[in-house]
């Protein structure tokens, strides 16, 4: 069993690590300290035919398997996963991604529990038995695999984001080819030799950038496609899929709001809009990336907002610290340039609003408060993934969910209150496909997660996610065997009688 060397261009095929045959290779850098940590291959399009024809194969052996079996060997994955320390993964995520170490430990821990769900729920439900529409015939349909399935996985969550979709393809019967995000990719290859207990050429993970992705799409061996990222990178993978007619489910980001209403519990507000707007450096989907702020509580809210947020250590992810690196330069400069935009627009800087001067080295940017935000500020326009907190001060509540929704996007939106019709107006109202009150950002394996508008097409987790895998048969059996009276040949009696001009 070969063992997994960042530096060996390593992919993984058939249940084992080997060297890529690709020629083209990328070094992955460390965000924190901008030392390499590893190299991969960029696997060019014979490479990736290759293994989508083995994919191919073991496919149709795996998707015949009863589902009982396929939730056993989810099940043998899972305990895999459970008796992992997590410490090598975890190092490696936090040294190519620049999260702090409890973050990366944190994501790990959350994985195998999505093999048992996705594992059960395939094995609860394989299709539906509705009323039939006439006497003595069975209708039904059942669901079957789609084949292989290709995973485009972002940088922010390389392991936990991979599981989400992978678990539940597999569940429903399909092969998997996983492509890793460029700068996160040492951490998901790391991960899926927790895998190799399953049938060889089921699971396999190649590297490479936009081009290998659209290779993998592009094959006449694919059948259907998970996407998390950002917005123009969707477009292009939703093409490409519309092209081939694949099913995709795209998750492609959002510019989330957040409301503090005037019956807030200030307290809680506070530091669930600290963590909302500066988790993981901000870059989570799901962060909160606008906020409005009834007049009432604007300043109070403000003043313990920029409070918690000065107490926030920057630095590097194996250090004490909540704020690590951003994941490149290039989003360091986007988060730069949008907070320089704000500023000259009129916007107040309350703290924070620069590269750290300590952190000469590494792509840090401290946690941010902006004030007086404007709706033309391209801080409110765009999605920012990364520690910037712009707040918006509004006169009602009514005005407070029409700004939140005058967005392009709608993946998530959060509310702070205590009222109970200001609660269920803003699930009501608000234009995102997941609302949470008083608890940002949460996630449940069952519960579907997914935007509305730009943020994306389809659904993960949940029997959504499940369903986005798998494609359904429809049946009829009539079991006492008839001539229906609506086959040919119709009676004469049904033709229009032209002597009598009449039916």
């Amino acid at each position: 069993m070969t063992e997994f060397d960042p530096f060996g261009r390593h992919i993984f095929v058939d249940g084992t690590f080997r060297e890529s045959e690709s020629l083209e290779s990328m070094d992955v850098i460390d965000p924190a300290t901008e030392e390499p940590v590893g190299s991969v291959a960029v696997c060019d399009p014979d490479e990736v035919e290759g293994v989508i024809e083995g994919a191919v194969e073991a496919q149709s052996a795996w998707g015949d398997e009863p589902a009982g079996t396929r939730a056993a060997a989810l099940h043998e994955v899972a305990d895999s996963i459970e008796a992992d320390d997590f410490e090598r993964i975890a190092t490696l995520m936090t040294r190519e991604h620049g999260k702090p170490y409890p973050e990366s430990e944190g994501e790990l821990a959350n994985v195998a529990g999505i093999f048992r769900y996705y594992a059960e729920l395939a094995r609860d439900d394989q299709g539906n038995v509705p009323g039939s529409t006439q006497a003595e015939s069975f209708q039904f349909d059942r669901a079957f695999p789609y084949g292989v399935t290709v995973h485009i996985v972002p940088s922010n969550f390389p392991v936990l984001l991979t599981a989400w979709t992978v678990a539940a393809s597999l569940a429903a019967g399909n092969a998997v080819i996983v492509k890793p995000s460029e700068q996160t990719p040492l951490s998901t290859l790391q991960f899926v030799e927790h895998l190799r207990s399953l049938p060889d050429g089921l699971v396999s993970c190649l590297t490479g950038r936009g081009e290998t992705a659209q290779a993998m799409i592009q094959s006449d061996g694919t059948d259907a496609v998970a996407f998390t990222g950002g917005v123009e990178t969707g477009q292009k993978v939703s093409t490409a899929a519309g092209e081939q007619l694949m099913p995709a489910v795209i998750e492609a980001g959002g510019n989330d709001p957040l409301i503090v209403t005037e019956h807030a519990p200030m307290a809680v507000a506070i530091a669930g809009s600290t963590t909302a707007a500066f988790h993981l450096s901000g870059q989570v989907c799901t962060s909160a990336e606008r906020f409005y702020v009834h007049d009432a509580v604007h300043d109070e809210f403000v003043d313990g907002l920029v409070e918690m947020t000065e107490a926030l250590r920057v630095g590097n992810g194996f250090e004490s610290s909540e704020i690590g690196p951003l994941v490149s330069e290039a989003a360091r400069d986007n988060v730069e340039r949008l907070v320089e935009d704000a500023l000259e627009k009129g916007a107040t800087l309350e703290c924070g609003g620069q590269v750290p001067p300590d952190q000469e080295t590494g792509w840090f940017y401290e946690p941010t408060v902006l004030t007086d935000v404007t709706p033309e500020m391209a801080v409110v326009r765009e999605e920012v993934f990364g520690p910037v907190a712009p707040v918006c001060r509004v006169e009602s509540f009514d005005d407070a969910l029409a700004e939140a929704n005058d967005s392009e996007f709608g993946l998530g939106a959060s509310v702070f209150t205590t009222d109970l019709e200001e609660a269920m107006r803003a699930y009501e109202t608000l234009e995102a496909g997941m609302v949470w009150i008083n608890n940002p950002m949460i996630d449940n394996d069952a519960i579907p997660f997914g935007g509305w508008k730009h943020s994306g097409i389809g659904r993960e987790l949940g029997r959504q996610g499940l369903d986005a895998f798998r494609q359904t048969k429809m049946g009829v059996i009539d079991w006492n065997p008839q001539v229906h009276d609506w086959w040919y040949p119709y009676p004469e009696e049904w033709f229009y009688d032209t002597e009598e001009k009449r039916f």
